[in-house]
């Protein structure tokens, strides 16, 4: 399956319940995005990303990729927001599932996953202030100091990173 060419036509190709329930998290997220993001398709699913004008390095897994903040998808079983924002910084996780607790929804969240079957599932105004808690400037400042500093090295000299399991055997094999 091609990846859809625009939010509206990946919102278009849901079924009319998925649709409802997605338009109305993309609607959360728009309206508490910090400035400086931008909405498109990302992975497959609707992104919301550090443009590559902002921050040119890009996604280390993908360079070509502008750097990920926020992501909402239709997966088989289920619904998912990722919250890619609260992945790293612990503090700010916390923060999140004790205000998710305290709505009384019960929270299914990887690390940066949450997966919801109904949008009565999901706490809107907990997910829309978490958005609204980090701008442009601090996650990319939270971004590269995660970085370790040999792929910070490797990035600086034009090397790619090993995308696959295969390609990093043959790299060591060369070795």
């Amino acid at each position: 399956m091609t990846a859809p060419a625009s939010v509206d036509a990946y919102l278009a190709a849901l079924p009319a319940d998925r649709r409802t329930a997605l338009s109305r998290v993309r609607e959360v997220i728009r309206q508490n995005l910090p400035k400086g993001y931008e909405e498109g398709i990302q992975y497959g699913m609707i992104g919301y990303y550090v443009p590559r004008s902002l921050y040119p390095a890009g996604y280390h897994a993908n360079p070509k990729e502008p750097l990920p903040f926020v992501a909402l998808g239709a997966q088989k079983g289920h619904m998912s927001l990722h919250l890619m924002c609260v992945y790293g910084d612990e503090e700010l996780r916390r923060w999140f599932a004790d205000e998710y607790a305290k709505t009384g929804k019960k929270l299914d969240m990887g690390k940066a996953c949450v997966r919801f079957k109904k949008l009565e599932d999901l706490a809107l105004d907990v997910v829309g202030t978490v958005i609204a808690k980090v701008p442009v400037a601090t996650y990319v400042a939270r971004y590269e100091a995660a970085i370790p500093a040999a792929t910070k090295a490797k990035r600086a000299n034009g090397v790619k990173r090993a995308t696959s399991a295969k390609s990093e055997r043959s790299a060591k094999k060369r070795a």
